[in-house]
């Protein structure tokens, strides 16, 4: 990567972290939520990657790894490095299984390794590879669009999914950045139907965008009870959350709830709606009365990465699967996630079940994740720079931002040092991401165990500040 290329990179993470701070901040300083910025509503019960986060304004050294020379530094010695990263890696809380590997961003080269190809469940680092398959299949500023068309009869509309499951329905905050919503949908369509003359209609809704299982194979039957993540359909609202605040309970028919809402939008606009909404199918090529589209596709997976959101990495996931030619489910959008990793050329100790991680049949090697995580730091791909700005900031932001991380006297030293996508599942703890050295060097990582007694997320904290610092 040529100096001036690293320099442009750096910069943008570096302000990108100032409106981060500045969001904070105000958050803090007024009575609008930081919840509410951002949509994430916070749990009633912690989830497999812990509580909602909490803000930390420490813009310190969150900027300082970002000055203009950040990358262009020494390699760090490797002899130390080594040392000191066995040691850490022998604590017993890791389990008797653990991969690990740190990488020079520009080079690719190893700076220290150690079962770097075993595939290792991932838990939530999964949605890096999510993230990055749908950046590389579909491109930045894509957007997820939800339609209304006409139907086959006179009088007769269909409600279209379209794959966002962040459309907002009626109860929802402000967002941001800003979302679709059910209610400008209905303001658009009733507009229209009133041009036409039309006052009075029937609704369907048709959510055959997506096929297969609604749940994934290697799903715990406690993730939807526990608010983890929704059955997955190409048309929900609110994440298919029953109230939009909590991420508990999730609604048992995430499309039939949906077109509901939208019909009481419809008749709050002088739009009579028959009292059954059912499912149907829209007419190839039927004219649309009404469409409103998602936030593009690198703010997308910004949320996704920074609040590791189940829901929307599996719609991802699915959106990779229809962009590739594959049948949008769970099988075929994971296909397609691998197929689209390989074209990368990323193509070694990947198998998927599912797009966010929860599928405990996932496997990765942290290979594969530090270098898809420096490919995302560098020029030559600019498309995937929004999983290095989405990745959560050690004692920060996201789910590195919760109170929990980044606290030990061996870590909170690095807060802000490192950028880092965690995971979570019984046993499974992993963490991976990148840090600037002390001299100025960019460096990615993987550091993964899935036969953890009880927990190992401050290990992997000292393993990360570790790099960070040497």
């Amino acid at each position: 990567m040529a100096r001036h290329d690293r320099w442009v990179m750096l910069t943008t993470l570096a302000v990108l972290q100032v409106l981060t701070i500045v969001i904070g901040i105000y958050a803090m300083t007024t009575d609008f939520s930081l919840g509410a910025l951002t949509r994430q509503p916070p749990p009633a019960k912690p989830t497999p990657e812990g509580p909602p986060p909490v803000p930390v304004v420490t813009s310190g050294p969150v900027l300082a790894q970002l000055s203009a020379k950040s990358g262009d530094g020494p390699l760090p010695t490797k002899g130390t490095l080594t040392r000191q990263l066995t040691d850490a890696l022998g604590d017993e809380a890791l389990g008797d299984r653990v991969g690990a590997i740190v990488l020079d961003a520009t080079t690719g080269e190893q700076i220290f390794a150690s079962n770097q190809d075993v595939a290792i469940t991932p838990a939530s680092t999964t949605k890096v590879a999510t993230c990055a398959a749908a950046l590389a299949a579909l491109g930045p500023d894509t957007r997820l669009s939800t339609r209304v068309v006409q139907g086959q009869r006179p009088g007769t509309a269909i409600l279209v999914g379209g794959g966002d499951p962040l459309l907002a329905g009626p109860a929802a905050k402000p967002s941001y950045p800003k979302q679709a919503s059910l209610a400008t949908l209905a303001a658009r369509t009733a507009a229209t139907l009133k041009s036409q003359g039309l006052k009075k209609i029937t609704l369907s809704y048709d959510i055959s965008l997506y096929a297969g299982a609604s749940t994934a194979p290697g799903w715990k039957p406690n993730y939807i009870p526990d608010g983890e993540v929704s059955p997955v359909y190409s048309l929900t609202m609110d994440e298919g959350r029953q109230d939009p605040r909590y991420s508990q309970p999730r609604v048992a028919n995430p499309p039939q709830y949906a077109a509901d809402a939208f019909a009481k939008l419809l008749t709050k606009r002088g739009i009579a709606v028959s009292k059954s909404v059912r499912p149907g199918k829209a007419p190839a090529g039927a004219a649309e009365l009404g469409r409103v589209d998602s936030a593009p596709l690198y703010s997308l997976v910004e949320h996704t990465l920074t609040y590791s959101d189940d829901d929307l990495a599996e719609h991802l996931a699915r959106q990779v699967a229809i962009k590739e030619g594959r049948q949008a489910s769970f099988e075929g959008g994971t296909k397609a996630v691998v197929a689209v990793l390989k074209r990368l050329g990323v193509d070694g100790g990947i198998a998927l079940s599912d797009g966010s991680g929860l599928s405990t049949r996932n496997r990765i090697s942290p290979h594969a994740l530090a270098k898809l995580i420096a490919m995302a730091g560098s020029a030559r791909y600019p498309g995937l720079h929004a999983i290095a700005s989405g990745m959560p900031i050690a004692g920060f932001s996201g789910t590195l931002g919760n109170g929990r991380r980044f606290t030990g006297s061996d870590s909170k030293g690095q807060v802000g040092l490192v950028r880092a996508k965690t995971g979570t599942l019984n046993n499974v703890n992993t963490l991976a991401g990148m840090a600037t050295t002390k001299d100025g060097r960019l460096v990615t990582f993987a550091f993964m165990a899935d036969r953890v007694p009880v927990t190992a997320e401050p290990v992997l904290d000292r393993l990360a500040a570790i790099v960070a610092r040497s």
